[in-house]
């Protein structure tokens, strides 16, 4: 089932409570994120909670890439149901890559974690999704850095922040990776990827400055 913008909305709206209960998010810069059109969020992921994070501080609603794995039983359905996208990371999903190309197209708002998988959350193991959607679709791409979240653990659920914990939020300014009209060579999507770990890593180490962490 393709994601629709309604699933989204309510995904945004159960991220909010969620996030907002927990924890104590500080968002910074959410005005930089346009109000209309297809953008791009590039996050980096050091916790399984980043995703959860931003679908309830983002002042859009977002479709996110999951790994596939993550779709299966109630869990599966409640994600399906709230706009989210199963990606096959093991190698070219096709129809995750027709899904999340179809949010761009109608103008929505597309999650993407570019190093793959949870790691330093530095974007220094960047993929080249993020410069294929870049590129492809032409939509401006938001830097956004996710920051506290793996600082410490709850005593009660150790894979978690502690409860009350401040979690920063840091979006940056919209930039393309490419100029429009770019012909989508190796070359291309290669410059493409140095380009955004470039503006990524800037974003990320202003963000760290500006909360000190």
């Amino acid at each position: 089932m393709p994601p629709t913008p309604r699933g989204a909305a309510v995904g945004r709206r159960i991220g909010i409570g969620l996030i907002h209960g927990a924890w104590r998010p500080r968002v910074l810069g959410a005005h930089r994120v346009p109000a209309s059109g297809p953008v791009i969020l590039a996050v980096n992921h050091a916790h399984n909670v980043d995703g959860p994070v931003l679908m309830g501080t983002a002042p859009r609603p977002v479709h996110f890439l999951i790994k596939r794995e993550a779709f299966v039983g109630p869990l599966g359905r409640f994600l399906t149901g709230i706009g989210q996208i199963p990606v096959d990371r093991g190698g070219t999903d096709r129809t995750a890559v027709v899904s999340a190309l179809g949010v761009l197209e109608r103008g929505g708002v597309l999650g993407i974690f570019p190093e793959g998988s949870r790691g330093a959350g530095d974007f220094a193991a960047l993929r080249g999704g993020l410069a294929y959607f870049a590129v492809r679709s032409g939509a401006p791409v938001v830097p956004v850095a996710v920051l506290g979240g793996a600082d410490r653990r709850s005593r009660l659920v150790p894979v978690l922040p502690p409860l009350r914990g401040r979690v920063d939020v840091v979006f940056g300014d919209p930039f393309v990776a490419a100029e429009p009209g770019a012909r989508r060579t190796r070359a291309a999507l290669d410059a493409a990827t140095e380009r955004l770990r470039g503006r990524l890593e800037e974003h990320l180490t202003r963000a760290r400055r500006l909360t000190g962490r």
